[in-house]
């Protein structure tokens, strides 16, 4: 590959520079929606594989950590690469894994395999964050906090989607009809084909740009490091909750409403469909009123709603979650380009370790959650959870000259 050195000049490669290029945002918008759609089969088939196989809540546990543990430890690896050595063609590359994960799942008749169909989605998810979040800062221009909520919104619409088909079409025609929806990575992989070509022909020139002049206002090292590490905090507050929903509502529904499997997967749509509409505002609202203060609302004025959920009826539980999921999804396009502007110049490493540690703990989560609903019941789980907005008290201490 040419090296970064050798580019033209930012003129002759993208007419202007600072412009938000929408047209590659809504690709990589659209791309992110497909991938995290079939990436959420798996948890949303949860219920008939722990039929099927005669799981117990801490394996459905530890398929999630496989699959988020995969993802986590090497997004900041690929991410810490693609900074050193931009590599476009890994964004088409990476769906194949997804593809060869959902294959492997819909043919699965062994917990190993059910384990391995995760690590390979999980490898997706890995190549695929890292690089997209880049073109996304490449494309934002003035705009980083709306591109990161599109972007960012797509994947949360394909997961909420996720439920919805596995409601409508894999509960219909089972394990099977996976293979038929792996099929989506090819129609994903075109798309990013196209968006590698911009990357390399106009992104990168565009980043290259950007990064020089987020440096001019760069932190002390010490101060930048503090920052990063309150917001991971901040991660593991938001996702580790996120996953007592994503994981093990449905169970929560079945168990503590008695309603059916299929009512409980609309249910989880609805609150996921909730964090993508979620999403959408808290980009352009730390762009308007400053990213630390809608980190700050989003984590912690989440706290009352999740209180109050575990002691509430059925006809309550669905407008709480929708409110929670509403709340606390504005942060993490916000933490994220906080983060972004603490490291300039590291986008795909920041982008691979905010996405790879919210994977980690979104698994980590999942399967110390389950273990403890082994244990003792989903209604201790969802009761101790409730209390893990309130870590987002440490917001306070964020730096304050990012903005």
């Amino acid at each position: 590959m040419t090296s970064i050195a050798a580019t033209p000049k930012p003129k002759s490669q993208s007419p202007d520079p600072a412009r938000t290029i929408f047209s590659v945002i809504l690709a990589i918008s659209f791309c992110h929606m497909l991938n995290d759609m079939m990436q959420s089969l798996l948890p949303a088939i949860y219920p008939d594989l722990k039929t099927k196989f005669g799981l117990t809540f801490g394996e459905v546990g530890v398929i999630t950590l496989a699959y988020q543990i995969t993802a986590s430890l090497l997004q900041p690896l690929i991410g810490l690469y693609a900074d050193k050595r931009p590599t476009p063609l890994a964004l088409p590359g990476g769906t194949l894994f997804t593809l060869a994960g959902l294959v492997v799942l819909s043919v699965a008749h062994a917990y190993p395999l059910l384990l391995l169909g995760a690590c390979l989605l999980g490898v997706g998810s890995s190549v695929f964050h890292p690089e997209s979040s880049r073109v996304a800062r490449m494309a934002a221009g003035p705009r980083p906090g709306l591109a990161q909520s599109l972007f960012q919104v797509g994947g949360n619409a394909g997961s909420a989607l996720g439920p919805l088909i596995a409601a409508l079409v894999v509960m219909r025609w089972g394990q099977g009809s996976l293979a038929a929806l792996a099929l989506l990575a090819l129609v994903s992989c075109a798309i990013l084909w196209n968006v590698s070509v911009w990357y390399k022909h106009h992104g990168l020139n565009r980043l290259i740009t950007g990064a020089r002049k987020i440096s001019k206002v760069q932190l002390p090292p010490q101060k930048a490091l503090t920052g990063i590490v309150i917001l991971l905090v901040l991660i593991f507050s938001k996702y580790v909750y996120l996953a007592s929903i994503t994981n093990y509502f449905t169970f929560y529904l079945i168990e503590h409403f008695g309603v059916s499997v299929q009512q409980a997967q609309l249910r989880l749509f609805v609150f996921l469909a909730a964090v993508a509409v979620g999403t959408i505002a808290g980009g352009p609202l730390g762009d308007r009123f400053g990213r630390k203060y809608v980190i700050w609302f989003s984590i912690l004025g989440t706290l009352p709603f999740t209180l109050l959920l575990p002691h509430v009826d059925l006809f309550w539980t669905g407008p709480l979650t929708v409110i929670i999921g509403l709340t606390l999804a504005s942060a993490f396009p916000a933490i994220v380009v906080f983060a972004q502007e603490l490291v300039p110049g590291k986008i795909g490493m920041i982008s691979g370790l905010f996405f790879g540690f919210s994977f980690g703990m979104g698994g980590l989560g999942a399967a110390a959650l389950g273990f403890l609903a082994d244990r003792t019941s989903l209604e201790t789980v969802y009761g101790l959870c409730a209390f893990l907005p309130a870590i987002a008290i440490v917001a306070a201490f964020l730096p304050r000259t990012v903005d």
